[in-house]
This record gives C-alpha cells, sequence and structure tokens, in this order.
C-alpha cells in the first residue's frame, strides 16, 4: 500500500486548485471546468467537506461530503470520488470514504448515501465491500437547460 495522507482542505491552494482542476476530467468528461470560486464555496461551505489523498505535492484522489439537517435528521451524501489512475488500486478511495463516513457520524448523519453508474464497477465493488447496500429506488433529475 502506497504513503498518502488523507486531509479536509480548509484553505484552497493555487496548487490544489491546479490539481483538483486537472483530476476532475478523470470523473466526468462533460463537466465544465470548475472556476477557482466554485473551489472556494466548497471548501468554505459548512455544509461540504473536501478530503483529499496526497503525497508530497501529489494530489492522488478527493471526495466531496455534503452533510445537512432535514426535518427527519442529519444527512450526509458523498459526492465526486475521484482517484487519480495512476495511483489506483492503493487503497486511496476506501481511506477516503472511511474517513468521510468517520466525519459524517460525528455530525450526527443518520445515513450516508452516495450514487455510482453501474459502468464503475470497481467503485460499485468497492463500496459493498464498505458495507454500503444498493437501495432498490428511484433516482430522478431536472436538467435546467443550460444558459
Amino acid at each position: 500500500m502506497a504513503d498518502f495522507k488523507i486531509e479536509a482542505v480548509s484553505t484552497l491552494t493555487p496548487w490544489l486548485a491546479r490539481s483538483m482542476i486537472a483530476l476532475i476530467p478523470q470523473l466526468s468528461s462533460s463537466a465544465s471546468e470548475p472556476r477557482h470560486e466554485d473551489l472556494e464555496f466548497v471548501i468554505k461551505s459548512p455544509a461540504t467537506t473536501l478530503l483529499v489523498a496526497t503525497t508530497g505535492q501529489t494530489l492522488q484522489g478527493m471526495l466531496t461530503l455534503a452533510i445537512f439537517r432535514v426535518p427527519t435528521g442529519v444527512r450526509s451524501i458523498i459526492e465526486d470520488v475521484i482517484v487519480d489512475d495512476r495511483h489506483r488500486g492503493q487503497g486511496i478511495a476506501s481511506a477516503l470514504v472511511r474517513e468521510a463516513l468517520a466525519f459524517a457520524k460525528t455530525a450526527g448523519a443518520r445515513t450516508v448515501d452516495l450514487t455510482s453508474r453501474p459502468s464503475r464497477e470497481a467503485a460499485n465493488r468497492l463500496y459493498l465491500k464498505l458495507g454500503f447496500e444498493q437501495r432498490q429506488t428511484n433516482v430522478y433529475r431536472f436538467a435546467f437547460e443550460a444558459a
């Protein structure tokens, strides 16, 4: 297993912003490149925690954890789990998700949800291995037209 550290980001450095922007296309080819202000908003928002896996000045992976209160309790969602292709198979995604689960539990979340496309077979196996259960539910999306 490679030597990396997992930490919650509190400050967006120029290096981190460049590294995140370079990593995002590995998750989504259709996502537009985030602006510096977008990344800063994620880091500063009390509803989101950006977790990163790094070794020195190399961003190996990241995920975003959203924690929010609804009338029925505290909920949590893991989004945008990305591990750099060059660093897969080293336990990075597992470590990121475990850290996110610890954050959510500490915050009092009753559940942690995430979604993963069926084509991401390795990711789906990982989530099951970590104790997530596949739910039988419908996911609906409303898309706003691009301006």
